[in-house]
């Protein structure tokens, strides 16, 4: 079959070769891909690859073989699945508690952009406890996170200040629910309950200055690839006793296939919206990468396979 794998080259960082068709594990079914999307830390990985590695995390498609063991749905079942690796090809393997069904409603190209990015979104506003008439900055919100936790937290009855220096997805944002969007974090009003903060560096702690006294900081990504520096004498200026929690979208008690379902079901019923910000054949996926790791492209990338 075909399949992208990495080439290690920053200029080119995938090519498009002929692999073996994967075999799948006894909990596993096989996917024909339909469309799979591109999320912008993937751009990076395949720069320095590891032996053996096949990108693709998020795909969308159709049953072609059902599990072995009986688990999962039956063939030519339409789905949405976030294997940990192998989507960029024709067909990948993909564990039945990582897959959820797609009603009619629901396309190919909108299931592949609900995975990594809505897990995320989902689990991070779990992880922040009950939001209703809480004040929530939110960092980085131009990308495929910031969009779902908009409209998640939102929805919740949050008060979101996303924080974006896109003007475009600024208006996006706001006509999402965001009640402030402002284009740098020393821009924010605060105090904030909690800060969702994705871009590392500087802007830690400058999000942290305006978060409120017993607070919650939760650093769910380092998009600008700095490291960040904190002071421990910069809490006592406001967020005194305030909390930094570190978060990984796989460690969540709950399983990956309710967590897509609730996003398929949300989706359904027009309560969640997949923002597309490029939709292409996948033979421009280097070039959708290239576009990715520059910031070209706001929203998730999706690619089609024809």
């Amino acid at each position: 079959m075909k399949a992208f794998i990495p080439t290690g080259d920053p200029s080119e960082p995938v090519a498009l070769a002929d692999v073996a068709e994967p075999t799948p594990l006894p909990d596993e079914v096989l996917v024909k891909v339909e469309a799979f999307s591109v999320n912008r830390g993937e751009t990076f990985k395949p720069e320095k690859p590891a032996s053996g590695d096949r990108p693709g995390k998020d795909i969308a498609g159709l049953v072609v073989q059902p599990a072995a063991d009986g688990s999962g749905p039956s063939g030519a079942t339409r789905v949405v699945g976030h294997p940990m690796a192998g989507g960029w090809a024709e067909h990948v393997a993909v564990p039945t508690d990582a897959l959820a069904e797609l009603p009619d409603g629901v396309c190919a190209v909108q299931g592949a952009a609900l995975p990594l990015a809505g897990l995320t979104a989902l689990r991070l506003l779990r992880a922040a406890g009950p939001v209703r008439g809480r004040r929530i900055l939110l960092t980085g919100a131009s990308g495929g996170v910031g969009h779902f936790v908009t409209e998640l937290a939102t929805a919740a009855g949050a008060q979101v200040t996303a924080v974006t220096r896109n003007v475009e997805r600024g208006a996006r944002l706001a006509e999402l629910g965001a009640t402030d969007v402002v284009h740098h974090v020393t821009d924010a009003q605060g105090p904030y309950d909690i800060v969702l903060e994705s871009t590392g560096g500087p802007a830690l702690s400058l999000a942290l200055a305006r978060l409120a006294r017993r607070g919650t900081v939760i650093w769910f990504g380092q998009a600008s690839r700095t490291a960040a520096t904190l002071d421990f004498f910069d809490f006592f200026t406001g967020p005194e006793s305030a909390t930094i929690r570190h978060f990984h979208y796989l460690d969540a008690d709950s399983r990956l296939d309710d967590d897509l379902a609730v996003l398929v079901r949300l989706t359904a019923e027009g309560r969640l919206h997949p923002e597309l910000g490029r939709v292409t054949d996948w033979a421009d996926t280097a070039t959708v990468l290239a576009d990715l790791r520059d910031r070209h492209i706001r929203g998730k990338a999706v690619l089609t396979l024809s």
